[in-house]
């Protein structure tokens, strides 16, 4: 088995620059927290998962533990999820409540991509539901929802993504807009299966361009306001995350509808 795509090489790093960092900098990673205070033994929680994102992006690169590699982010990833996310859904607003699941997901989706590519013969066989052609289409769900709940953001958080647009770029009501209408579009699009490999190409060059434009000038600018360090490292994820996602697209047609999906590992 070798580097199925450029995304799996960039989503490999991206998740040991994570481990990396959360290691050094507990409570830093948006990806791995919060880790609420109740839960026991929280100080060796809130290394766990970092721990776990650095070993699993090393054995990603090496091809005799890839799929195990995968398995275990993608089952971290879900108790994470279940564990440190849903549980605080109904207890905070809907939209902060949002804000903590849904850039999750799109972690676990592009992670399924990899657990179906990597998938041994014997989980498609046992576990067809979640691998194979199955998986992938819940990975491409996972990662259709939260664009459209990104794209929802921008329209129902105007000031703060108007606070974000570069002073020097013109209208930024009309790029606030304009970029929250992409990500609903795409995320249709994702979800409908038509034009779904442009879809997630241009959505993950949004993503990219958010961070080169807003996030990686303001942390070059010497900032050390943690939270925008927290939120560049984690825009770096997620773009990573999509790229990963719009691989899985790599074998379709550019426009129309999606006929099938990529498995470029040997």
């Amino acid at each position: 088995m070798r580097i199925a795509s450029c995304g799996h090489l960039v989503f490999s790093i991206t998740m040991i620059g994570l481990g990396i960092v959360g290691l050094l900098y507990p409570d830093f990673v948006p990806v791995w927290n919060p880790v609420p205070a109740s839960i026991p033994v929280r100080g060796v929680v809130v290394y766990l998962g970092p721990l776990i994102s650095l070993a699993s992006g090393i054995g990603l690169l090496v091809p005799r533990v890839a799929a195990i590699a995968t398995r275990l982010l993608l089952a971290t990833l879900l108790l994470w999820l279940l564990l440190f996310r849903l549980p605080n859904f109904l207890l905070k607003s809907p939209f902060e409540a949002c804000w903590s699941v849904f850039p999750l997901l799109v972690m676990l989706a592009a992670t399924w991509v990899l657990y179906v590519w990597f998938a041994a013969d014997s989980n498609h066989q046992y576990l067809s539901f979640v691998s194979g052609d199955n998986g992938l289409r819940i990975a491409h769900i996972l990662y259709g929802f939260s664009l459209i709940f990104f794209g929802s953001a921008h329209f129902i958080d105007v000031k703060d993504t108007l606070s974000l647009i570069p002073d020097w770029l013109p209208g930024h009501i009309f790029w606030a807009y304009f970029t929250g209408g992409a990500f609903i579009a795409a995320g249709v699009a994702v979800l409908a299966g038509r034009c779904a490999r442009l879809a997630t190409f241009l959505s993950a060059l949004q993503i990219g361009l958010f961070l080169l434009l807003v996030w990686v000038p303001i942390v070059a600018a010497g900032s050390k306001v943690p939270f925008q360090w927290s939120e560049t490292i984690f825009n770096a994820a997620l773009l990573a995350a999509a790229w990963m996602v719009a691989d899985s697209y790599q074998d379709t047609a550019l426009v129309g509808r999606d006929r099938g999906v990529a498995h470029r590992c040997s």
